[in-house]
């Protein structure tokens, strides 16, 4: 039975709780790791390990702190090498390699971002539940089978971006940067369509953008599409 908590999920910083009953993991390390263990009622020396997807402060500011905790972080070499930070904690995963934590098999795959090497993570456990985590990418050129759980970026609508600027709230050249970097609303319909959805239990929309975005109408919109259960954290 796998259990996720969202500590973080915004430009502010970046950072999920998983685990299926025996092997819990963080995926990023966006947030203070104090806030971590304060989520956690200070019972976080189970945790096996921290996945990073790529070097942007909101997705792994606080990976020092993970570090000193004692807990091993994966990245691909790209985010290792940008990041520049010499410890034994950290491990560089190529993409499309499978490694293992516990009792999960995780497959970092290649995303689509502004970075050096950023990665999305299929992590599969014992029991046969997938987890698809994949957050700033305008796009996931893979498909999936057998999904439980999908976390994955909706970072914004095309139509509230260009209303916004329209009438000034967002400078025009945010446009480019936001369709080259981060998954819309719009291109996320695209992915589940994509997608064989039937086996999936839960969709976690993540990364909403504070302007350009409507967490209610992303939500009805998605479980009107998938049928499915929708949390936005």
């Amino acid at each position: 039975m796998i259990e996720i908590k969202s500590f973080g999920s915004s430009s502010a910083g970046n950072c999920y709780y998983i685990t299926d009953g025996r092997t819990p993991l963080l995926l990023e390390a966006g947030i203070k790791f104090k806030e971590v263990q304060r989520q956690l009622n200070f019972q976080t020396t189970s945790i096996a390990g921290c996945l990073i997807s790529h070097e942007h402060g909101d997705h792994c500011k606080a990976i020092k702190e993970v570090l000193k905790a004692g807990i091993n972080c994966y990245m691909s070499p790209g985010t290792a090498g940008t990041l520049n930070i010499q410890h034994h904690r950290i491990h560089t995963i190529p993409a499309k390699q499978q490694f293992r934590i516990g009792t999960w098999n995780i497959l970092p795959f290649d995303v689509q971002h502004d970075v050096a090497e950023p990665y999305g993570f299929l992590l599969t456990n014992e029991s046969g539940e997938k987890v698809l985590f994949a957050t700033d990418t305008y796009y996931i050129r893979y498909k999936f089978k057998g999904l439980t759980h999908i976390l994955v970026e909706c970072n914004y609508s095309m139509d509230i971006l260009d209303a916004n600027i329209a009438l000034g709230r967002t400078p025009a050249v945010m446009k480019k940067r936001l369709m080259r970097s981060h998954f819309s609303l719009e291109n996320v319909k695209e992915f589940l369509k994509a997608n064989d959805l039937s086996t999936v239990q839960e969709i976690w929309l993540l990364h909403l953008s504070d302007s350009n975005s409507n967490q209610n109408e992303f939500k009805k919109e998605i479980m009107q599409l998938t049928g499915k259960v929708v949390y936005v954290p």
